[in-house]
């Protein structure tokens, strides 16, 4: 008998973002991972102690990709700078999903789970606060509407992220559309 394929780490890490995008936290079993990998489970333990260490490694992979390619973003013309932020937020599937399940990782569960929970919420905050510069910076230049406060700004830019593409529209012209609306409403030019 030939001996099992092992997966890497990062396979592993991709095959469990694919699965809590589809079934949820709850619905996330390491059972049901294993079948989908084409080694034996017990590899999964080589790698993780538990769910949560899992989940929170996952969490910790999609956040270190955003927050690099956020912190790529030239923030010279703030609001192409907040354009681009957007489509980042679009392009890495489930990330605002992922880091929702952030308050239901337990972590007291491994010292690495503790790690990367902390890094996520530093990573979070990091990224809202460079949101919310570009959004001083936008209404101090005079490319905001001065009379919506800037949480309700920041807020609506934010769940821009969880808007459903119904059309499937190309991912950068959905980004475009989505930022436009953001920028100038829906409301008639007239």
């Amino acid at each position: 008998m030939g001996r099992r394929h092992v997966f890497t780490r990062s396979e592993l890490l991709d095959h469990a973002k694919r699965m809590l995008l589809e079934h949820g936290y709850e619905g996330f079993q390491l059972k049901s991972l294993s079948t989908r990998l084409p080694g034996a489970r017990s590899t999964i333990y080589q790698y993780f102690a538990n769910k949560e260490e899992m989940i929170a490694a996952c969490m910790r992979r999609v956040m270190e990709n955003v927050l690099r390619q956020a912190q790529e973003v030239d923030e010279t013309d703030c609001m192409e700078a907040l354009r681009q932020l957007l489509n980042i937020y679009l392009r890495e599937a489930g990330f605002h999903q992922l880091i929702g399940y952030a308050h239901k990782i337990n972590p007291s569960s491994s010292p690495s789970t503790a790690q990367d929970l902390a890094f996520v919420e530093q990573a979070h905050i990091t990224l809202k606060n460079q949101i919310e510069r570009l959004l001083v910076r936008a209404r101090e230049e005079g490319r905001i509407n001065p009379d919506i406060p800037l949480p309700a700004v920041a807020g609506v830019f934010f769940n821009l992220i969880n808007t459903p593409n119904l059309m499937d529209i190309p991912l950068t012209e959905w980004s475009e559309w989505l930022f436009k609306m953001w920028l100038e409403g829906a409301g008639s030019q007239n």
